[in-house]
């Protein structure tokens, strides 16, 4: 199981120690979620704090884009370190299109679905990706409950990945515990976002160790 600590809940005025917590945890992959306050009711990371964060990070950078207008920043996500850049399929009217500019600048492509999102809307793309995002709360806010309907989603969509003979791996963001992280690795999920139940625990690592022990 990959594990992709989210820097949401981590302490602001101290990310550089956190990141080096997790650059000595068996984490994979630094959860970073960028929100504009448009497409969803919040703001947090800009490219300077991602920027910052990468010069201390020694783990791929798995970049959430909860923005409109992604393709006018794909570029500048590649200079501060994106390794995996995800954009919403609801914020993209020309999916394919921000796909390919994403390989383009040389970063493996993610797309995100809100929890109203049915997974049957990437049957004709679902090939070109590297990673589908199953939003398992609403986008927006860490430490929300997590939405049970997402344990089907994901039964779905790994059918249809498996069907397409795509590669790409499934994420799961929003509410994960180690209960919610056993039903959604036995139901097929390859990655696992955790915030505040990794941030908030009293040992973090050992707690990101718990998570990679789910499969």
């Amino acid at each position: 199981m990959i594990i992709s600590p989210s820097l949401l809940s981590c302490d602001f005025a101290n990310i550089q120690r956190d990141v080096e917590m997790l650059n000595h945890s068996s984490a994979d992959w630094l959860h970073i979620d960028v929100m504009d306050g448009v497409f969803v009711p919040n703001i947090s990371f800009g490219l300077p704090v991602i920027q910052a964060m990468n010069r201390h990070a020694k783990k791929p950078l798995d970049v959430h884009l909860m923005i409109v207008n992604p393709d006018q920043y794909v570029a500048d996500f590649k200079k501060v370190g994106a390794d995996y850049l995800t954009v919403h399929y609801e914020a993209c009217t020309h999916l394919h299109r921000t796909i390919q500019l994403i390989h383009q600048h040389e970063m493996k492509a993610g797309v995100a679905l809100n929890p109203h999102t049915p997974v049957e809307v990437l049957s004709e793309i679902i090939c070109d990706l590297d990673l589908v995002l199953i939003m398992s709360v609403n986008p927006g806010f860490g430490g929300q409950k997590f939405i049970p309907q997402a344990v089907e989603k994901v039964r779905k969509l790994k059918k249809m990945i498996q069907e397409s003979g795509s590669s790409a791996l499934i994420e799961i963001d929003g509410g994960v515990n180690l209960e919610i992280g056993k039903l959604l690795a036995d139901a097929g999920a390859d990655a696992l976002v955790a915030g505040s139940f990794v941030f908030n625990s009293e040992n973090p690592s050992k707690t990101i160790t718990d998570l990679k022990g789910l499969n």
